[in-house]
């Protein structure tokens, strides 16, 4: 079986690695940002209890998986059932440039114009990852990345894509 983790910034290409693996591997995708929020607008997060029971259907309805997104609070659910984690540490500047350059997201916007209507927002939230204490931070992400005792990989570049 496998079981793979994938966290980072935003803008650190997650869910492009995510669906490269889940492509090549022929594993079921979860992307923790379509179970993190509420449909509404503006947006708000959904309790963590609400959005354990998504992860939990999804990792009782499959084997083999990869999991990605930046909520450490998320995440810590899974990891230990995990069989590997990529933290994908690339510097802010790469992640803003990966950001700009992103394709629409379908699943997340109703629009590339609405995409793109966030974008600023986006660029000042990835920028201020390694000064955050939240559960999307550097520091959260470092903490699961050290507490996992299993295969583990950081990456500091997108040149791990193939």
């Amino acid at each position: 079986m496998t079981k793979v983790v994938i966290f980072g910034n935003s803008g650190s290409g997650k869910s492009t690695l995510a669906k490269d693996l889940a492509l090549r591997g022929k594993l079921a995708h979860l992307d923790l940002d379509t179970i993190a929020w509420k449909p509404v607008h503006p947006p708000e997060r959904m309790s963590v209890s609400e959005s354990s029971i998504f992860i939990n259907d999804f990792l009782n309805d499959n084997n083999n998986w990869v999991i990605e997104g930046c909520y450490s609070d998320l995440l810590e659910m899974v990891i230990p059932r995990a069989d590997e984690v990529i933290f994908l540490n690339l510097p802010i500047s790469s992640c803003i440039a990966n950001a700009r350059s992103r394709p629409w997201e379908p699943h997340k916007y109703e629009s590339k114009e609405a995409q793109d209507a966030n974008l600023d927002m986006l660029i000042d939230w990835i920028s201020h990852y390694n000064s955050r204490t939240d559960t999307f931070s550097k520091t959260a992400h470092e903490k699961l990345f050290d507490k996992f005792h299993g295969n583990k990989t950081m990456y500091v570049s997108n040149e791990h894509r193939t």
